[in-house]
């Protein structure tokens, strides 16, 4: 009884100091403040119970506030992370360490990673010094552009061999990186499915093969919707996938959950677009590297496009047109674009600001790039009400920064995620700090 009463006593006080850090007013003063639509010069953000209470360059500090001076800096909006494995990755070599990915012969479409998520991953502090306070978390399949990704260790090829109808790698899930137990945001966000030359070889070797099959599931799934009391019965005619995949897709069907479709050459974005309009399905194209070709095509569709502005390498006959022009010239054409770190944006999700200044000197205005890693990742997910960018209501997800944060000198002097700050260091640093004056070194360090 009394071990009871010390465990309600410590989260009685637990609870009370995290409603009094919430409570808390903060003002971040004297920056340049990018709010992820727009740029205040000499701006003020006042931070209060988690969310942003005001921002402009004129705002009064409240009394008893605590005031954080830029110093002349940048106050930005928390970056987000897309097509990610932050809190679902360590080691990529290490199976046992991904829960990204799986090779069920019975699961695909209702592979569900928001369960295998850890919010003690090394590589969540290091993401976060790089300025990225959300992440959109998506399954692994052979498509992702995480590198280290195979066809005989994901989704739909398991022991057995080759189950075809796994055409979809499973469900994204937005999540935080505030330190503390718990960082899911959403779980369920987006299905995930590889097109082009992955989707064929999991189809049996043809794009054809792909969107005939692709069709067949979509048919399968509006059956079972349309009669679930006969499929329980046993009343309905054997159907390729399983009862949790079935239900699973069935929004995707139904156009209320966006599907995430990997796809490259212009001739895929091409007819994935005809097929996303043919049946109704709200589709995100991750990859686009040949986007640009059929970029007014993509606008007219009014589709949103997750891309690495790196890539400009003819690695395959897929991206054979593959420019580092193409964020700009993507957004030219009125695509809503969001951009990518590298590498499956784990171990290198710092990298989204870069990728995102090397946009910009390959074309794409700075407006722009701010808004492609902030408020247009939470828009294309529909997440824009929650965070994503320096406004009045949302989400206190704020850092601010010596410099310009597309500079890759510039470092981040305050981070707030949800108005409750966040330590300033990883194991990276702890490492290199317990090791550069460490005298004398340990026998493997000396030289």
């Amino acid at each position: 009884m009394r071990a009871l009463k010390t465990l309600a006593v410590a989260a009685a006080t637990l609870a009370l100091s995290t409603t009094a850090a919430l409570a808390q007013t903060i003002a971040i003063t004297n920056g340049r403040v990018l709010t992820g639509t727009g740029t205040i010069d000499r701006g003020t953000v006042v931070i209060r119970d988690g969310r942003i209470a005001a921002v402009g360059p004129a705002v009064a500090v409240p009394a008893g506030a605590e005031v954080i001076d830029a110093a002349g800096g940048v106050i930005a909006p928390g970056f987000v992370a897309v097509d990610s494995g932050l809190g679902g990755i360590e080691v990529s070599a290490l199976q046992d360490t991904n829960d990204l990915r799986q090779s069920s012969n019975s699961l695909s479409a209702a592979f569900d990673l928001s369960w295998g998520l850890d919010p003690d991953s090394f590589t969540l502090p290091v993401a976060r010094l790089g300025g990225i306070t959300r992440a959109i978390v998506v399954p692994q399949h052979p498509g992702s552009s995480g590198g280290h990704v195979h066809e005989d260790d994901t989704a739909g090829v398991g022991e057995g061999g080759l189950h075809s109808p796994g055409l979809f790698a499973g469900q994204a899930a937005a999540i935080h990186l505030a330190e503390g137990t718990d960082i899911l945001v959403q779980p369920r966000i987006a299905m995930v499915a590889p097109f082009g030359d992955a989707g064929a070889g999991v189809a049996g070797g043809a794009r054809g093969a792909e969107f005939t099959l692709f069709r067949e599931i979509l048919r399968e799934v509006r059956l079972y919707a349309a009669n679930r009391a006969a499929y329980d019965r046993g009343n309905l005619r054997d159907l390729m996938l399983s009862r949790a995949d079935l239900e699973a897709l069935i929004p995707v069907a139904q156009g209320r959950m966006p599907l995430i479709i990997s796809v490259h050459r212009a001739a895929d974005i091409r007819n994935v677009l005809r097929l996303a309009q043919e049946e109704g399905l709200d589709i995100i194209l991750d990859g686009a590297e040949e986007g640009w070709r059929v970029a007014d095509e993509i606008a007219a569709a009014g589709v949103p496009v997750l891309i690495n502005p790196l890539a400009n390498l003819p690695q395959s006959f897929e991206v054979r047109g593959a420019t580092m022009e193409n964020a700009a010239r993507l957004h030219a054409a009125g695509v809503v674009i969001a951009i990518k770190g590298n590498e499956g944006s784990v171990h290198r999700a710092r990298e989204t600001r870069y990728n995102a200044g090397n946009a910009v000197a390959h074309g794409l205005p700075y407006e722009a790039a701010i808004a492609a890693i902030t408020v247009n990742p939470a828009r294309i997910f529909g997440l824009e009400s929650r965070f994503g960018g320096i406004r009045t209501g949302a989400a206190a997800d704020v850092v601010v920064w010596t410099g310009d944060p597309l500079e890759p000198l510039s470092q981040p002097t305050a981070i707030f995620i949800e108005g409750r700050r966040q330590p300033l260091n990883s194991r990276a640093l702890e490492l290199r700090d317990r090791y550069q004056t460490r005298t004398p070194l340990p026998p493997a360090y000396r030289n």
